[in-house]
C-alpha cells in the first residue's frame, strides 16, 4: 500500500509559554466540538510557543477560536502523510523533495499504532506547489 499524501489548511497562533496554555485551547476546541486533524506546539524565540492546528472542519474551528479569544494566521498550505509503518518511510517522502530542491522547513512524524504512521510537513508557502509536484500530487 502506497503512502496517502494530500494538502491541508492550516493556522497558527503565538501563546504564551507557560502551564496549561496547550490544555486551556485544546480543552476550547474539545468543548466546541472541533475535530483537529494534527496539532503541534513548539518555542518561538521572542513569541512564547506557536501552536499550529489543522483542523477537519474550518469553520467550526475557526468560531471555536474566536470564542476563546484566539486569533489565528491563516490559512497556510501543509502536507499530510501517511502509510504503513515501514523503515525509511520518512526518508522516502524526504527524497523525493530533495531530489525537486525543495527545503522541508519543519516535520513531525509518528507511529500512529496499527502498523501505521503519519507525518505533518511544511514547507515555504512559495514552494507549496513544486512540493505538491514533487510528491505527485
Amino acid at each position: 500500500m502506497s503512502d496517502r499524501i494530500r494538502r491541508s489548511e492550516y493556522y497558527y497562533t503565538h501563546v504564551p509559554d507557560t502551564p496549561g496554555e496547550a490544555w486551556r485551547i485544546a480543552h476550547a476546541l474539545r468543548e466546541a466540538g472541533v475535530n483537529l486533524i494534527a496539532f503541534s506546539a513548539f518555542p518561538a524565540p521572542g513569541k512564547g510557543s506557536q501552536v499550529d492546528f489543522v483542523p477537519e472542519a474550518r469553520e467550526p474551528f475557526l468560531k471555536a477560536c474566536k470564542t476563546a479569544g484566539l486569533t489565528m494566521t491563516g490559512p497556510k498550505t501543509c502536507f499530510l502523510v501517511d502509510g504503513a509503518e515501514r523503515p525509511g518511510a520518512v526518508a522516502s517522502i524526504l527524497a523525493r523533495l530533495a531530489d525537486a530542491k525543495i527545503n522541508v522547513t519543519a516535520l513531525d512524524a509518528t507511529c500512529a499504532g496499527g502498523g501505521r504512521w503519519g507525518a505533518i510537513l511544511w514547507v515555504k508557502q512559495s514552494s507549496v506547489d513544486a512540493a505538491a509536484r514533487a510528491l505527485g500530487i
